[in-house]
């Protein structure tokens, strides 16, 4: 992205621009929010094939009549014919009718069209403008941005600036939501320095385009540290009123790879569909982002410092995009979700979210003869000494920084090229006990405390979460106990034991290394995710360590992480058996389904797109029944009223919500398989220390 050096002033009112120079050669913007707010009004359904049959609108403050056209003509649009609104009728009665449901606007006293104006409630009203006088109303534009894509970026006369903590940022919109991509929320970071938020003032931050990803995988820039933005309403500059929640996202990549401009995570059709503001960030990661080396200031936790110094700007400046950082939710999926669990602990961060979802988040320990699980380091975390011994010594040694001292050894790593460091064999990917930001062992759930967040949480899992973690063979499996060592990774003694434990049967198909395969799987589902997670939501409501807490497995996704061509179901047909893997469920958070094989995707999606915008929205993820009928939900309402409430976590049963269509409720999922690899449901009411699952 690029950031101008110098500051270009704002005109006090809206500006017109008539040229059609591409937005990069232009030393002015379409757009302000000078003189009144902006509202994206896109009646959403989530089914990207049937954006073309749908026109959204841009509402604008109250201004009297002969003040109309021109507030339009300032983006670049008009006044909104009546033929536009009779066209799409039955978007715009659900579009309008929310807006006066939220107390926006009073929909009943009109809004300025084209040819007069337009009252909303069960139906539109049409009447002359002559009739209004000298009367002020809200104000209906054209929205010719009409590209819903998360790929599409700016054109010409779409553009807006918003100011903002003494800088002008220069964002765009499309069919969906106005997006501000790139913005830079902490300086320039220094190798293993803590990073400070964003310093420069008097800035015009062209806010159109994605920031560099942090360092991973043969690309990426340590100048990495940028958020995106995307939301449904600009306030009027100086105005904090109307603000809408904050839904703050952390990506996942096991601290190694990932940014915020997945496009599964792209919050458009979540901030339309929602009426939320959407913020997704980068955050450093791999051996920049956390290595530690005790007795040195190279004190590790880069990365999630990072995350916090993203909430302070965040808190700082999301009201100028429409965001009330008072309600702020912040959510992540895998490492994301360890990532929402340690700053749930942190010190440094408690106070600055008011509510938290993970997704997926991975747990583990000592269990099958294995001396860890993969999982276990993002629940339990090191001290500075131990991820130092797992990764430190290795990464000098395949830095080639060999030296008898260790400052030596520190200015060598220094010196060596960012896309080389964490190409190594061994990279450092571990939250620490750092003292500062992470000060405890794990997540403190045996008692309400003042380590833990006290706020409403959400885990969950997917349905085969540990698909994901498990080894397909290679080649064909002579046994069963041939299978379970081979994707799970473990001795002959351990998988007699779990045949022998008849706690999770073989189910003969006649496609031996397929059927062993779904056993591993649902073991390496339980120790890496699902049993953690319940232990959690169990401990937390139990003690009280939180609020309140809900808990999910997804039933449906599409897709996924699939090293082995096992995800889909045959022949696309989602009623014949296939794995729900880990990372395959964001389209059922976000809104951003791409491929709908029957119509239960989509109406799958509209609902698990609902509990997660309910939640940010309220603390809780039951939508409320007049909301989902004003704003026209009609799917959604249907299956929560079929299904019920879902209920907060309040004992050992649970209770679980099954996200599908319409899904359904139940208890916690294998609770004595839990207990027999070392995770009971008080696992954490015991201080977080398991006993080993069988002599």
């Amino acid at each position: 992205m690029t950031v101008l050096a110098s500051f270009v002033a704002i005109a006090a009112s809206f500006v017109a621009l008539s040229d059609s120079k591409p937005l990069e050669s232009r030393a002015a913007v379409t757009a302000s929010n000078a003189k009144s707010s902006l509202t994206l009004l896109y009646q959403n359904n989530l089914n990207g094939s049937d954006d073309k049959n749908h026109v959204g609108a841009i509402l604008l403050d109250a201004v009297p009549q002969a003040n109309a056209a021109p507030a339009c003509a300032a983006l670049n649009e008009k006044l909104l014919p009546r033929a536009t609104l009779e066209k799409y009728k039955a978007d715009f009665v659900d579009a309008l009718a929310y807006q006066d449901y939220a107390r926006y606007v009073n929909a009943d006293r009109g809004f300025f069209i084209e040819d007069g104006v337009v009252s909303a409630g069960h139906q539109l009203r049409f009447t002359s403008s002559g009739a209004y006088g000298r009367r002020e109303l809200p104000v209906l534009c054209t929205q010719s941005a009409n590209n819903g894509s998360s790929n599409a970026g700016p054109v010409d006369g779409v553009t807006v600036t918003v100011q903002s903590g003494g800088n002008a940022y220069v964002g765009y919109r499309n069919q969906k939501s106005f997006r501000f991509l790139g913005i830079p929320f902490a300086d320039v970071p220094k190798r293993w320095q803590y990073s400070n938020i964003y310093s420069p003032k008097g800035q015009t931050i062209q806010a159109t385009a994605y920031g560099s990803q942090c360092v991973q995988g043969g690309s990426g820039s340590e100048d990495c540290l940028f958020l995106n933005i995307q939301t449904p309403y600009i306030p009027k500059a100086g105005s904090k009123q109307k603000l809408r929640p904050v839904m703050f996202w952390i990506h996942g990549g096991g601290f190694t790879g990932g940014s915020g401009a997945d496009g599964l995570s792209d919050g458009g059709n979540l901030a339309s569909k929602e009426d939320i503001v959407v913020v997704n960030i980068n955050y450093r990661l791999s051996t920049l982002g956390f290595l530690a080396i005790p007795g040195t200031n190279i004190t590790g936790n880069y990365g999630i410092a990072d995350q916090i110094v993203a909430l302070d700007w965040v808190i700082a400046n999301i009201a100028s995009f429409g965001g009330d950082a008072q309600k702020m939710t912040i959510i992540g999926g895998s490492a994301g979700a360890g990532s929402v669990r340690a700053l749930l602990g942190s010190p440094r961060a408690i106070g600055k979210y008011q509510q938290a979802v993970a997704v997926s988040n991975l747990g583990g320990g000592k269990t099958l003869g294995l001396d860890g699980d993969y999982g276990t380091t993002y629940s339990s975390y090191y001290t500075l000494n131990q991820s130092y011994t797992v990764a430190g010594p290795q990464i000098f040694a395949a830095a080639g920084c060999n030296s008898s001292s260790l400052s030596t050894q520190i200015s060598c790593l220094a010196q060596v090229p960012a896309l080389q460091l964490v190409s190594l064999s061994t990279v450092a990917r571990y939250v620490v006990q750092d003292g500062k930001f992470v000060n405890t062992p794990n997540l403190i759930l045996s008692t309400r405390n003042s380590s833990t967040a006290h706020i409403p949480v959400i885990f969950g899992t997917t349905r085969d979460d540990g698909a994901s973690f498990s080894t397909y063979p290679k080649t064909p499996v002579s046994s069963h106990l041939e299978g379970l060592q081979v994707a799970l990774g473990i001795n002959s003694t351990w998988a007699q034991r779990i045949i022998d434990s008849k706690l999770f049967p073989f189910y003969d198909s006649g496609n031996l290394t397929l059927d062993s395969f779904n056993v591993s799987q649902r073991i390496a589902t339980d120790k890496t995710f699902r049993c953690i997670d319940q232990a959690t939501v169990y401990a937390g409501t139990a003690t009280h360590a939180f609020a309140k807490a809900y808990s999910y497995q997804l039933e449906r996704t599409i897709n996924g992480y699939d090293p082995n061509a096992l995800g889909g179901p045959k022949d696309n047909n989602p009623k014949n058996p296939y794995f729900r893997f880990h990372g395959a469920d964001l389209p059922w958070v976000f809104g951003t389904l791409d491929t709908i094989r029957e119509p239960e995707d989509l109406y799958s999606v509209q609902l698990g797109s609902s509990y997660f915008g309910s939640f940010v929205r309220t603390g809780s993820p039951n939508p409320d029944w007049r909301y989902l009928a004003v704003r026209g939900y009609e799917k959604v309402l249907a299956a929560v009223r079929r299904t019920g409430q879902w209920d907060e976590v309040s004992g050992e049963e649970g209770p679980v919500r099954f996200i599908d269509y319409p899904g359904m409720k139940g208890g916690f999922v294998d609770v004595e398989q839990c207990a027999w690899l070392g995770y009971p449901l008080d696992y954490y009411l015991k201080g977080g220390q398991p006993p080993l699952p069988i002599d």
